[in-house]
């Protein structure tokens, strides 16, 4: 099916929509190792994301597909104060075959929020995924649409047809451009990375733009691969929150309060968003639709978008 087509053909399964909450960092896990669960929550990621594809040998996926199964069961299971507000992600490996519907089987649980779904390369392999999650949550007896679906777009095809990827299910989330040194997508564009990442911000910024058209929720970005250099990981995230982007996906505990802090409004961001609503508002109630504020003139489509800051971070 033509990226044309496939915006005329919607997906045929209603999943419902479902809110989903804005996420500043992503934390990959090895499936491995979901015992470091702790420490992701410990450094105050939003979610993390158990790894079942390339963090995890050939040999060894079986095995970590229980153990991921067993710590989403025991999380779904655990006190809400005990768990913290940490949501719970995997990454699947691709759709190719019947062990990867098995492997959604296994995973889809009470405890799990989303599917992080590899190497995208069209609407198909998205709408292949949604009607195996419809069933999964019919099996769990889940509501639909409850497990969201974040797809990579690891292929130069899947980047391209971005916007159509993103309208393919209503269950998609936190869709974006991820960019690393020597990984897929490099391989697939062909870019030189650079640490200022100026080679790939016209991609990551057609990227967002095509998640916001197509009103995929929340979008993140990433990667940095650089464990030390978290000067460089605040420059990146920065440059990422300036385009848009709302959160990213990281590789190490230590990167997440930095992607933490870059995300997040700060008090004195917080407290003009206050000010500027009550400065419209009071102009509003004089029966002036604009008013001067801090310098700069101002009225209800800046406060609307004060309104949604406070809203998201005001607590």
């Amino acid at each position: 099916m033509s990226s044309k087509e496939s915006s005329k053909n919607p997906v045929e399964v209603d999943t419902g929509v479902v809110d989903r909450p804005p996420l500043r960092s992503l934390l990959f896990v090895p499936g491995t190792r979901t015992d470091w669960l702790p420490k992701a929550r410990a450094a105050g990621a939003d979610a993390a994301i158990l790894d079942l594809e390339d963090a995890v040998p050939t040999a060894d996926k079986l095995a970590a597909r229980a153990q991921v199964a067993d710590a989403l069961e025991r999380a779904a299971a655990m006190p809400a104060e005990q768990a913290g507000r940490m949501a719970l992600f995997v990454r699947v490996n691709p759709l190719d075959d019947w062990a990867g519907a098995e492997e959604l089987r296994a995973v889809v649980q009470a405890g799990l929020a989303g599917i992080v779904l590899p190497k995208v390369r069209s609407v198909q392999d998205v709408q292949l995924a949604d009607r195996l999650l419809v069933w999964c949550e019919q099996e769990q007896g889940l509501p639909p649409g409850r497990v969201a679906l974040v797809p990579l777009l690891e292929t130069a095809r899947g980047l391209r047809e971005a916007y159509d990827i993103a309208r393919a299910a209503a269950r998609i989330a936190y869709m974006g451009a991820l960019s690393a040194p020597g990984g897929d997508v490099e391989r697939a564009v062909g870019y030189r990375w650079s640490p200022e990442g100026t080679e790939t911000v016209a991609l990551r910024s057609r990227v967002l733009l095509d998640a916001r058209a197509a009103g995929a929720p929340c979008p993140v970005s990433g990667l940095w691969t650089r464990v030390g250099d978290l000067p460089g990981l605040r420059t990146f995230a920065e440059q990422n929150r300036s385009l848009g982007y709302e959160g990213m996906m990281a590789i190490h505990p230590s990167h997440v309060p930095v992607i933490n802090e870059v995300f997040s409004p700060s008090s004195a961001e917080l407290a003009r968003c206050a000010e500027l609503i009550a400065a419209v508002e009071s102009a509003q109630r004089e029966g002036t639709g604009a008013v001067t504020f801090q310098g700069e003139m101002v009225d209800e489509a800046m406060a609307r978008t004060a309104r949604i800051v406070l809203e998201r971070h005001g607590a």
